[in-house]
């Protein structure tokens, strides 16, 4: 089985690939689209089990908002 990691364009691991991950990708596309229907962060927050803080940043872009510059993909 292969898993891809995904990387910034200084190298660094980005998205759900990072060991300190909370949310999967799929996840955060979730976050927004709930965000977007008008939820409040503190609903969002609450639905994924994290912080309002967490929600913010991703809303932001502070948060999941870089590109992916390359990927690796590596056995598992």
């Amino acid at each position: 089985m292969q898993k891809v990691i995904a990387f910034n364009e200084n190298g660094r691991r980005i998205g759900e690939s990072h060991p300190r991950a909370k949310l999967l990708d799929h996840e955060v596309e979730q976050v927004l689209a709930l965000l977007d229907a008008g939820l409040s962060y503190a609903a969002v927050a609450a639905k994924f089990d994290v912080s309002k803080s967490c929600i913010a940043h991703i809303a932001s872009g502070r948060r999941r908002g870089q590109l992916v510059a390359r990927v690796a993909r590596v056995s598992v």
